[in-house]
Order: C-alpha cells, then structure tokens, then sequence
C-alpha cells in the first residue's frame, strides 16, 4: 500500500497562506493515475479540493478556485496545494490522495485552522 504523509498544516488568519506537502513512497508518482487534496470540515463529509492527472491540468473545486494552486515535483515525489487568501471556511482536516494500483489511497490528513 503507499504511503502518504501530510504536513504543513496550522492555525492562520483568515486572509493569510499556507502550503501543504504531500510526500509518497514508492514508485507511486510514476504509477498513480490522479493524485490530488480531499478535505473534510467539522460535520461535514469529505469532498475533493483540487485533483490532477499525471499529463492533465489540474482540477479545482468551486469553492477554491483562483485561491489554491495544486503543483507538483516528481523528483522529490511529492505534491503541494499552496493555499492562499484562507477563509474560515477552509477550516478542515485535509487529506493527500492517490488513485494507486485499482485503490484510492489516503494520508493520515493534517489540520488546517482558519480564525476570522
């Protein structure tokens, strides 16, 4: 199973930044088909940040759009999602994902607070 771990994760200001890493084991980079950010806010069920296929463009949730920016470094196997102009309502624990061998696979997620 890969591994993924999180971190970057914190307590900001609404209106502040931050940029989570998503480091994962193995040959996963070369061979996951999507890699992307999953969030899930306190009551609320777990919904899809920002995706990206291997060749593709990445794919952003409406809600943050033009705010984060998913990237990339295939030398350091690794995927970021810089988050900028942060709402409260970005409050959540967000998880990295791949779609690796017919499975999705998860991070154990890292807490993101946004205060107003």
């Amino acid at each position: 199973q890969a591994q993924l771990v999180e971190s970057g994760g914190g307590l900001v200001q609404a209106g502040g930044s931050l940029r989570l890493s998503c480091v994962a084991s193995g040959s996963i980079f070369s061979q996951a088909n999507v890699m992307g950010w999953y969030r899930r806010a306190p009551g609320k069920q777990r919904e899809v940040v920002a995706t990206n296929t291997k060749n593709g463009t990445p794919y952003y949730t409406d809600a943050v759009k033009g705010r984060f920016t998913f990237s990339r470094d295939n030398a350091k196997n690794t995927v970021y999602l810089q988050m900028n102009s942060l709402k409260p309502e970005d409050t959540a624990v967000y998880y990295c994902a791949a779609f690796w061998a017919g499975l999705w696979n998860w991070g154990q997620g890292t807490q993101v607070s946004v205060s107003s």
